[in-house]
């Protein structure tokens, strides 16, 4: 009897011990699908109105579900990337509406919907979608609202129950994928997509940010389950077309599926890149010629890159596995001072808004949309901000941050099309062994530098930005004084286990 009974101590002892090896405190889920819309859309990303014409790759999201439990308790976060331009505050709201009626157990506050930034995605601009064409073969805002919603609100639940037993680490590596896409002139001017063989042509206006951050999830029998990539590049290689696209997300998960198996879910964060873009500015010919000698268009050209980096990093970190992973997730609402609208800048937009308004009333035949399908609401949202700020002439700008522990990495979330620099200060000064800075969680607007300002065009102009440079350092600073606070709250690391 007493052999039995030590037997089974024993036993419980060993389990305990493997529960512990294979990261019993750590576990994860995962779920991914098909988001692409059953009908037309408008498309969102230029400024006509582009109702879709067909679908050339299918819109997928991606989702990832973390929870960590140890000595201080547990945390979780349900990351969930998909191919859209941005996130609405309307859509989250929606999703987390749906993700509650379907999983009350779920806090749907550590949800972190980003988009991927394609612009040959379904608009999510309740201001745009108002004035659309009537037509029952068009998808209006509240249609594809709900859609959405429900679509990525089971992908929530389905990765939150999937939950298991997992492994997890992370590397970084470097790809010549992002470019500058402002380009500076000797008059001190600047000019997105200008031109680089013009006399004038003196640099581009800021650094490039080449790293590409790698977050890989095993499960408890070492089959990886998903792949992170931090790559600091809006998909927009095809963002002109009328038809439904991923972009180059599509091309690079599809490398990746051959690599790993399509069961894999790849989730893509674009990292700090309101100043860049997928294609050079200069040396195109060269560009394009080696493109051609490999046989490859745009988009796969970026998909062998982001392939060969992954494949590079996880060769190194399959067999380091780490569990027992420390997971802090907190969730701020900040105040950022918002750019303050001068009277020459209210005057020239009231000018262009009345001038749409009477093309608007000239044609009746005609919805808004089809006339002006952005430029209504970008040039009446400026005059707003003139009126209100009479009112108030020091306004502010509420936004909401995710900023996590994950091991021994910090992850830090915005809502705006970030400038480079402001991504680039947040990972140099974070105390963390490795940064990952993640734009587009909520709707994205433009956040320049002051040189980018001063040098004037379109993403630097006072349509674009609600939030100026000055709110971009408040930004930084806020993230970072979390990140830190995260730091000294909270110093242990996980461990790694080595085959």
């Amino acid at each position: 009897m007493k052999k039995s009974i030590f037997t089974a101590l024993f036993s419980l002892i060993l389990l305990l011990f493997s529960m512990q090896a294979i990261g019993a405190e750590f576990k994860a889920g995962t779920a991914k699908g098909d988001i692409t819309p059953p009908k037309s859309v408008p498309l969102w990303g230029q400024f006509h109105f582009r109702p879709s014409q067909g679908v050339e790759s299918p819109l997928t999201a991606n989702a990832l579900a973390l929870e960590s439990a140890g000595e201080k308790g547990s945390d979780s976060v349900i990351f969930v990337s998909a191919d859209l331009l941005q996130i609405s505050e309307g859509l989250l709201k929606e999703v987390q509406k749906e993700v509650a009626k379907k999983d009350p157990g779920i806090n749907v506050q550590k949800i972190v919907l980003n988009g991927t930034h394609t612009h040959t995605a379904p608009t999510l601009g309740k201001t745009y979608s108002a004035a659309l064409p009537k037509d029952p073969n068009l998808m209006g805002y509240t249609e594809i609202v709900d859609f959405l919603a429900v679509k990525i609100a089971d992908l929530v639940v389905a990765a939150w129950k999937n939950r298991a037993p997992a492994k997890i680490n992370w590397g970084l590596d470097f790809a010549s994928v992002a470019h500058s896409r402002r380009i500076v002139y000797s008059d001190g001017s600047a000019q997105m997509y200008g031109k680089t063989d013009r006399p004038d042509f003196e640099q581009f206006e800021a650094v490039e940010d080449q790293d590409v951050g790698t977050i890989f999830v095993w499960n408890a029998k070492d089959q990886l389950i998903s792949v992170v990539i931090n790559v600091s590049c809006p998909s927009q290689v095809v963002e002109g077309r009328n038809m439904v696209n991923a972009d180059y997300w599509h091309c690079v998960r599809n490398r990746l599926y051959k690599r790993f198996g399509k069961d894999l879910t790849v989730l893509g964060w674009c990292g700090a890149a309101g100043d860049l873009c997928p294609r050079t500015l200069y040396q195109q010919k060269a560009v394009n010629r080696m493109m051609k000698l490999r046989g490859l268009e745009p988009m796969e050209e970026i998909a062998r890159k982001l392939d060969r980096v992954v494949a590079s990093a996880y060769d190194v970190l399959k067999d380091r596995k780490i569990t027992d992973v420390p997971l802090i997730h907190e969730v701020k609402e900040i105040e950022l001072p918002m750019r303050i609208v001068s009277d020459e800048e209210y005057k020239n937009c009231l000018a262009v808004y009345k001038d749409i308004e009477k093309k608007i009333k000239d044609n009746p035949s005609k919805s808004p949309a089809e006339i002006a399908f952005m430029g209504l609401g970008w040039n009446k949202s400026v005059c707003d901000r003139y009126e209100a700020q009479k009112k108030n002439p020091h306004p502010m700008f509420k936004t909401r941050i995710h900023v996590l522990r994950l091991g021994n990495t910090a992850i830090c979330t915005n809502q705006f099309e970030l400038y480079t620099d402001f991504g680039i200060q947040m990972k140099a000064k974070s105390p963390a062994e490795q940064t990952f800075v993640v734009q587009l969680v909520g709707n994205g607007t433009y956040l320049p530098t002051a040189k980018a300002v001063r040098g004037g065009s379109y993403s630097a102009i006072i349509q674009s930005n609600p939030v100026g440079p000055e709110g971009g350092q408040v930004l930084v600073d806020r993230t970072l004084d979390l990140i830190n606070k995260i730091w000294t709250d909270q110093k242990a690391e996980g461990k790694e286990v080595k085959k």
